[in-house]
């Protein structure tokens, strides 16, 4: 089915009770969220597992998130996880979403407890704030179904990752919840979470691909934990360069301050030794004098006068 976007239009960010799902709102009784029949509820199915482009891709996902992210404030938990089910509705089928993201959430205790084992809407008190759906064949729906499923849902951000351009639109597009519908917004920055979305071309275990990442405002990767641990060894050399650089630097200076005092000492020996040289000429000259003016006095004392001489 074809897919109409609105135009952007500024609003203020609802608080994350207003984007639950109209469905859920009128199966509430008493403001609680209704509790599915987890006896009958099947969470996990025999379907293949996705490509490996795909695996590895929510992998990047997640584990970045885990390994180098903290949203605001200092202290807040989150949860983000990989094709896991969504279960968001009693009468309708999960949705199993690539990747999520749910702030304020945490990993229950027992995740073998079948109402522990998918994300319950239910069990958590709040949808995920993100859902991101990676476009491998054309059977997903993700901008038909899936989209609209997602909206009912309350997702606040809805993903469509399209490496292949199989929908024929473009590689990414970022959708935000407005009252009922989503609406695509004309960047990447999903200000609710404190996140964003970017292309990069790179290496990822040891894979050279177009990979979606998670980035801050400032466009910076937020980093895998392999990347993380390269920065902390890069870090480290830098220290210890540096450091080398500090101790020959100042063994720079001591030797040039040591060369400079040399050359001052020197200087001063020079000085002195022609003070010496001075002083050594101006004696022989009065010694020279002396004798000159002893011979002419003898000279005298003959009658002969030395300066007919």
């Amino acid at each position: 089915m074809s897919l109409r976007v609105e135009k952007q239009k500024p609003v203020s960010s609802p608080p994350p009770l207003q984007f639950y799902s109209r469905q859920l709102e009128e199966q509430t009784a008493q403001k609680e969220i209704p509790q599915p029949d987890f006896d009958d509820l099947v969470t996990e199915d025999d379907e293949p597992v996705d490509n490996i482009f795909s695996e590895k891709q929510q992998r990047l996902l997640t584990e970045s998130l885990y390994n180098s992210w903290q949203p605001k404030p200092e202290g807040r938990c989150f949860l983000t996880l990989a094709n896991v089910g969504l279960f968001y509705a009693i009468d309708k089928p999960p949705l199993v979403p690539d990747v999520l993201v749910s702030l304020d959430a945490k990993l229950p205790k027992n995740l073998w407890k079948t109402h522990n084992r998918s994300y319950f809407v239910s069990e958590y008190g709040k949808p995920p704030e993100v859902a991101i759906e990676i476009v491998s064949n054309l059977k997903g729906k993700e901008a038909g179904s899936k989209w609209q499923d997602y909206a009912k849902a309350g997702v606040r951000y809805y993903v469509i990752f399209d490496p292949e351009r199989r929908l024929k639109e473009g590689v990414l597009r970022v959708y935000e919840l407005h009252g009922k519908t989503f609406v695509e917004k004309p960047n990447w920055w999903l200000k609710g979470v404190g996140l964003g979305l970017t292309l990069w071309k790179g290496r990822y275990e040891d894979k050279v691909e177009e990979w979606l990442r998670w980035c801050d405002k400032n466009g910076g990767l937020i980093l895998t934990g392999e990347e993380k641990a390269d920065e902390v060894e890069w870090e480290k050399e830098k220290a210890k360069w540096e450091k080398e650089q500090a101790l020959q630097q100042t063994e720079q200076e001591r030797r040039q301050k040591q060369q400079a005092q040399q050359r001052a000492e020197q200087a001063q020996q020079q000085a002195e030794q022609a003070q010496q040289q001075a002083e050594q000429e101006r004696w022989e000259k009065q010694q020279a004098q002396q004798r000159a003016e002893s011979l002419a006095a003898k000279l005298r004392a003959l009658g002969i006068d030395p300066d007919k001489l």
